[in-house]
């Protein structure tokens, strides 16, 4: 082939490559290799892009003459290397002039000859030339349009097809360089020095007579991915710009509501018919294909991924799989877990209107309507009149949680991604935006005052999106979550691949039933105090922690416990089979007690005790750092029947589930854990615990101990804390809190001017900290496992749903990692597609 410096013609044989020419010049090459009617092309790779730039233009004289036939019609479109890295708009009808215009109205007529002029006049003009648009709205014709042209440039349209590819090339390679076509292009993943490619076509004209015009055709179903043609088709047009701005075109397929091109051109639909199944089959992917018609005839200008929403992704990877076109891994990589996610709840409807209130951050995904409710009551009450409510609050505590159950969304003040609110709103599959900026609310008044000066009031409809973190007016429409058999599909692949377990953080009995829908390996962490919360049992567990001897609090334990055991017979039960690990109890004690004046005095009332009573011993139990002082662990060993009736409730647990065939041996779970001591202390007491339950029973059984690692201590002691426990859960939630010294429901305040100005690539608590964290993990998962070769290692804080966590844990050698329940697929397929990589990695 000879070679021509600076540009390459289009052939099946000819040197194109992606990393060079970008990814339209090579899907060009494909279509030419097929046998498709691609017009003449000619590619234009990066570093001739790069030259024309800078003022060095190739041989466009060799370039032009490579092209055939009269009129002499040139298109010229972007090719950067990632489709959706995007690039400067299409021209068309480059060496449009006065003798093509005579050519074109003899050929066309002079109708649309002037038609064809004056748009190219208008396009060179403003989006070459950069004019402004408003002095040639007044054009009525192309002489007309010459004229103010003239006028505006002081020189005179260009008539040479040379000059005008040359001013083209130039206004395309210069946007590309220009600041804001590089900051958008790099939100969208593309390096800094990313290339522009630029393809020289030959003009397929739809604007002759007969049937001529253009379309866009896709054949499947662009919401669900199900086999469909959609598309449309005009006659007498040219572009993509036609058809988005017309009503004029009609259907592709046969429809009783209006002309087809099936009707209209049968022979040509069936081609485009075979186009799109040679396409899928060659290109291993569902394609968008741009077609004209000239006369009768096709012609295929372009064709590239056809866009999709989240369920079409996940149908067309299953599709192809399934029909032999792609490898099951390759599917799996061409699913992002993030649309795996969108997939699980219901989202926003892309096409509604929405005016947009506030923005915060989106801790939870998922989309929901309601009415604003500020405590926990409201909530309740609106759920009894099934009515869909949204909670507000300045941020959530524990005393929240029955009002979450109760809400459609959540909405906080305050918070990040691993606050309260957010971790509970996963949890339950809620949507939850936290920390939204500029929002005051106010709980005594009863109404929320937006950064704008408007106000709020209960009872006022707002929709929630905490996938975007958009907080919008009104009722918003949304699209329903759909698990159809492609997500099934996508998820046993993904079982079949993936080398690290998959367990779910699970507090209740409706969290462990959907996580088992899911194929979920086990529960990596049930958080016993989540069982305290509803209305019968707070009462109890605060008539413990008013105890004044300890022979009064055994016996608030005493009522506490078989309400435990119930539930942990339940849990084992429906986990048959699967490990169950049951964290002991970890906050401080005051968060189960009321903080505002109508709590307090119901309180009082409950314990039959004075109110300023009540009101002092609250006070009495507040911390200056509730975080850092009487929870986790130091319960269990400065109140140690807690733990104990915790322990009792877990062994009988297990007996009975036992007696009904259960196959059940539970992990029992330390937090907070510093020192060693801390665990032989716990450890002796449960092991009382367990043999008195083996005496009275007579049932023998067994049970693990394990230590939650989320102290940096924790992680630096592994080595002699892993000689004492069968596992190592880390927890990076408070892990990172306390190695980075920052308030997980504060952070939420400056995180982003922090991300923004490089102090973290990340926000820590949403993507697991590799160098500070990470090295925690690692030192820890080593020390442990030099001291006790057997230990288990995994994770469960909320990194354990994000996929560069998974990866990072695999890598690190744990065993599984936890995570919320609807978080659980999006895991499963992080998972596998680590393991995918690494293998291709090895090769």
């Amino acid at each position: 082939m000879l070679d021509i410096p600076g540009f390459t013609p289009v052939t099946p044989t000819a040197d194109i490559r992606v990393a060079r020419h970008g990814n339209r010049a090579k899907c060009l090459q494909r279509l030419i290799r097929m046998d498709l009617p691609v017009p003449q092309t000619v590619a234009i790779p990066f570093a001739t892009v790069r030259e024309i730039a800078e003022g060095q233009m190739p041989d466009l004289a060799t370039l032009i003459g490579l092209f055939e036939g009269e009129p002499m019609l040139l298109s010229v479109r972007s090719s950067s290397e990632a489709a959706d890295w995007g690039g400067p708009n299409a021209v068309l009808n480059i060496g449009m002039n006065d003798a093509a215009h005579g050519w074109l109205s003899k050929t066309l007529g002079h109708a649309a000859a002037d038609k064809l002029y004056l748009r190219f006049i208008r396009s060179f003009a403003i989006e070459v030339m950069r004019l402004d648009e408003e002095p040639f709205d007044a054009a009525k014709t192309p002489s007309e349009a010459c004229i103010i042209y003239e006028e505006e440039i002081d020189d005179p349209f260009p008539q040479s097809i040379a000059d005008q590819l040359a001013a083209v090339l130039r206004s395309m390679a210069r946007a590309w360089d220009g600041t804001s076509a590089r900051l958008l292009r790099q939100a969208k993943g593309a390096p800094g020095d990313a290339g522009l490619g630029l393809v020289v076509q030959r003009m397929a004209q739809g604007m002759g007579p007969g049937q001529s015009g253009s379309g866009v055709v896709q054949f499947v179903n662009p919401a669900t991915g199900e086999p469909k043609v959609t598309g449309r088709y005009m006659g007498q047009a040219m572009g993509r710009r036609d058809l988005r701005n017309s009503d004029k075109a009609i259907y592709l397929t046969r429809d009783e509501r209006g002309p087809s091109l099936e009707d209209l051109l049968p022979e040509v639909y069936g081609e485009l018919l075979k186009v799109g199944a040679r396409c899928r089959k060659r290109l291993r992917e569902e394609m968008q294909v741009e077609f004209t018609i000239d006369q009768g005839r096709l012609a295929v200008l372009d064709a590239v991924r056809c866009p999709r929403e989240a369920r079409a992704s996940v149908a067309i990877a299953a599709a192809l799989a399934r029909d032999g076109i792609i490898p099951r891994s390759e599917a799996l990589l061409r699913v992002s877990p993030d649309t795996l996610s969108r997939l699980l709840h219901r989202q926003v409807d892309p096409g509604a209107e929405r005016v947009v209130l506030a923005r915060g951050i989106a801790a939870s995904p998922g989309a929901a309507a309601g009415r604003i409710v500020f405590d926990s009551a409201a909530a309740q009450a609106a759920q009894s009149r099934d009515e869909a409510c949204i909670l507000v609050r300045r941020e959530t505590s524990p005393d929240d949680v029955r009002g979450m159950h109760a809400a459609d969304a959540v909405l906080t003040e305050r918070g990040g991604t691993t606050s309260h609110a957010a971790v509970i709103a996963r949890g339950l599959g809620l949507p939850c935006v936290t920390g939204a900026i500029g929002l005051h609310v106010s709980h005594k008044k009863r109404r929320v005052i937006l950064a704008d000066g408007r106000v709020l009031r209960e009872g006022d409809e707002i929709t929630i999106d905490g996938s975007t973190g958009e907080v919008m007016e009104g009722r918003v429409a949304t699209t329903e979550p759909a698990l159809n058999g492609a997500f099934g599909d996508l998820m046993a692949w993904s079982d079949d691949v993936r080398d690290i377990g998959i367990r779910v953080n699970a507090d209740t009995v409706a969290d462990a039933t959907l996580s088992r829908t899911f194929g979920v390996d086990g529960i990596g962490l049930c958080r016993t105090e989540h069982m305290f919360f509803e209305s019968g049992r707070l009462t109890v567990m605060r008539e413990m922690i008013f105890a004044e001897t300890g022979a009064d609090r055994a016996a608030a334990l005493d009522r506490l416990l078989p309400m435990q055991r119930d539930d942990f017979t339940a849990l084992f039960s429906l986990m048959s089979g699967l490990p169950v690990c049951i964290r002991l109890l970890d906050p401080p004690l005051h968060e189960f007690l009321p903080n505002e004046t109508d709590g307090i005095r119901s309180l009082a009332e409950a314990l039959d005790r004075p109110l300023s009573e009540v009101k002092a011993r609250i006070e009495s139990m507040q911390e200056y750092n509730p975080m850092l002082g009487m929870r986790g662990v130091r319960l269990g060993i400065a109140l140690p029947e807690i733990y104990e009736m915790q322990a009792r409730a877990i062994f009988e647990a297990t007996v009975a589930a036992l007696a009904k065939g259960v196959d059940v041996r539970p992990e029992i779970m330390i937090p907070l854990v510093t020192a060693r001591r801390e665990v032989e202390l716990v450890k002796r007491r449960l092991d009382g615990v367990a043999a008195k339950v083996r005496d009275e029973t007579g049932v023998d059984f067994d049970y693990d101990l394990g230590v939650m690692v989320e102290t940096p201590r924790a992680a630096l002691r592994a080595g002699e804390i892993a000689e004492q426990a069968a596992f190592l859960s880390f927890g990076t939630n408070d892990l990172t809190q306390m190695t980075y010294g920052l308030s997980r429901d504060d952070a939420g305040r400056f995180m982003s001017a922090y991300v923004n100005e490089g102090v973290y690539p990340e926000d820590p608590f949403g993507t697991l900290d590799v160098e500070g964290v990470g090295e925690l993990l690692l030192l820890g998962a080593s020390r442990g496992r030099k001291a006790n070769p057997k230990v288990i290692l995994g994770l469960c804080g909320e990194h354990g749903g994000n996929p560069e966590s998974i990866a990072f844990c695999r890598f690190a050698g744990f065993d599984y990692v936890s995570c919320s329940p609807f978080r659980v697929p999006v895991a499963k397929l992080a998972a596998a597609q680590a393991t995918i990589l690494a293998a291709k990695k090895a090769d």
